[in-house]
């Protein structure tokens, strides 16, 4: 389970921890005869490529929503002005000449 620091505190996320760039950088695979186990590459390189496969999907939802939001805000913009707008403009009424002929 990931551990989230809040306030210095640490507390569960209910998802398992994501390797950081650093541990992905710094991970050392236990030596083997002929180098390093090919199998414990295989399986790091599987979990990784799960994990990003999780996080692009992520990525595409959250883009999805973030272009419904978007969408939803510009409708709700013109919806405001095109209100505003008829609210105030002066009502039509008859425009009556000034008394003194237009002269002060």
């Amino acid at each position: 389970m990931a551990q989230v620091y809040r306030g210095g505190q640490p507390y569960g996320t209910g998802y398992p921890a994501l390797p950081t760039p650093h541990e992905v950088r710094t991970h050392e695979f236990p030596p083997h005869r002929r180098g390093v186990d090919p199998a414990e590459v295989r399986r790091f390189q599987s979990r990784l490529a799960d994990e990003l496969a999780v996080l692009y999907q992520e990525i595409r939802i959250l883009a999805q929503e973030n272009d419904r939001l978007r969408r939803a805000l510009r409708d709700w913009q013109t919806r405001q002005a095109t209100q505003t707008r008829q609210a105030t403009q002066p009502r039509q009424t008859r425009q009556c000449p000034p008394r003194n002929g237009g002269r002060w």
